[in-house]
């Protein structure tokens, strides 16, 4: 059976997976699987995807059930998506759709993973590579970063140009069922030339894309020049989602360094949603931005900010010993199903922090923890006496609110940078009070270190769909 074959699926069922409203999601069984990458910084092992057992009445539950090596080391396995997911039912043609393959990008190495999981979910297949030559040559991309599935392909956002050059970068355009490379996503650029993340208002056909670095600012790590000069990204991009044509730019200041993460709202009808900025050069804090349509046109306010923390320069990496404080860093955000709730990682302090955002406009803090963290490092309640090395930062939701799942490793060479004693993997989940607030950590849940085989972990995708792969296409 070729790639092309079985991507459809088999019978006239359509996926039960592909949830026709937020609601659905919400109410579908919970996740008994996650997908983590695991990578070597080093690129002397093969990188791969882990398997972990979330069930509570499984004996494997928090550990590595299973492990799928990569043929290949060096990837920097990064943010990796599903080849369908809710979206496809905006279209027909998709209806046969199912969530099957995980496409794993590496942002090193430009290459792209393609992993089945059918039949069976523990123990997904590598079925195909697609070298960095076909990402340059049919999109003109390359340091694929994120990718999402979207009603008319997939989308993978890319931080580089062809071959590794310094930009502009953007989005290729992937085949939903063959995952051939198509073309490249944009038609009218714009003044777009930094990328980072990508994502959409679907039934309004607006796409809005943020920006991180080019190859060269990024690769080596953090570049202090650069910073202070204020070269990094500090703008928010939104296109017409169909014919990739630019629209506008929303500039969040010069001094707000590196617009990452987009949550658009889950409800289809909604035109807002919250990103991220990781540093203010000016008194190196960070914060999130709510943007909203008004009018023709989108506007962005600032509506969190986060402070640095003093600290002793004894405790600090020598990067930041000049200034004796620890920045939070906002690596990470992530909006629930419902639209309720907010889930802000600081990569730098270690703070998951949980935010009320009935009102968007004004989110309201209602928990926090600390894991790990640059000076505190901050155990984990299962392992009191075992400080933690990296912080909290990708953010892995459940669909229905109740499960944060998070890793600590951002990206190999700013790893060391900020945490240059090293850092050994961890996965934590903290169970999330949905009616009030609050956060506790599952003292049962803690794969680290051996149990990833000493591999850096990023990102995780929890099977059946999470808070952040996800788009909607009606709201009842």
């Amino acid at each position: 059976m070729t790639t092309t074959d079985h991507a459809h699926g088999s019978g006239d069922h359509s996926d039960p997976t592909l949830y026709r409203t937020p609601a659905d999601a919400v109410a579908a069984p919970p996740e008994k699987l996650a997908y983590v990458v695991g990578f070597d910084p080093d690129a002397q092992r093969a990188d791969a995807l882990f398997t972990v057992d979330t069930d509570p009445a499984s004996p494997l539950y928090g550990r590595v059930a299973s492990r799928t090596e990569l043929p290949d080391p060096g990837n920097e396995l990064h943010h990796f998506g599903w080849n369908a997911c809710s979206s496809a039912l905006a279209h027909a043609g998709h209806h046969h759709a199912a969530r099957r393959y995980l496409i794993v990008p590496g942002l090193r190495s430009s290459r792209l993973h393609i992993l089945d999981t059918d039949p069976d979910p523990a123990h997904p297949r590598l079925v195909k590579v697609i070298e960095s030559g076909e990402l340059a040559a049919k999109a003109g991309y390359s340091r694929p970063h994120t990718l999402h599935c979207g009603p008319d392909g997939m989308f993978l956002s890319c931080l580089g140009g062809a071959d590794g050059a310094d930009g502009p970068g953007g989005v290729a355009l992937l085949d939903h069922e063959t995952f051939e490379v198509l073309r490249a996503w944009e038609s009218d650029r714009g003044p777009q030339r930094l990328a980072y993340d990508l994502w959409w208002h679907l039934r309004q056909n607006i796409a809005v894309t943020s920006e991180w670095g080019t190859p060269s600012m990024i690769e080596n790590g953090l570049v202090p020049e650069l910073l202070l000069d204020r070269q990094y990204g500090h703008s928010l991009h939104f296109w017409e989602l169909d014919s990739g044509r630019h629209l506008q730019r929303a500039d969040l200041g010069d001094e707000n360094q590196m617009v990452l993460e987009l949550r658009p709202a889950h409800d289809p009808g909604a035109t807002w949603g919250f990103t991220s900025t990781v540093v203010n050069v000016e008194d190196l804090s960070a914060s999130v931005w709510w943007w909203n349509r008004e009018g023709e046109n989108f506007v962005v306010h600032k509506v969190i900010t986060v402070p640095a923390e003093p600290a002793r320069p004894e405790d600090l990496p020598p990067a930041l010993q000049p200034f004796g404080a620890v920045p939070p860093l906002i690596t990470d955000i992530d909006l629930s199903v419902d639209d309720q709730w907010l889930y802000v990682s600081a990569w730098g302090t270690g703070d998951l922090l949980q935010y009320d955002v009935s009102e968007p406009s004004h989110p309201r803090q209602t928990a926090s923890m600390r894991l790990g963290g640059i000076a505190s490092r901050q155990p984990h309640p299962a392992e009191p006496d075992t400080p933690l090395t990296g912080g909290a930062q990708m953010v892995e939701l459940s669909r229905d609110g109740r499960r944060v799942y998070l890793t600590n490793s951002l990206y190999a060479a700013w790893d060391a940078q900020f945490y240059p004693a090293g850092i050994d993997p961890w996965m934590i989940k903290l169970d999330a009070d949905t009616s009030h607030g609050g956060l506790v950590a599952d003292s049962r849940f803690f794969p680290h270190g051996p149990d990833f085989l000493g591999l850096r972990v990023h990102q995780a995708r929890l099977q059946g769909g999470d808070a952040s792969s996800d788009s909607y296409c009606y709201r009842s």
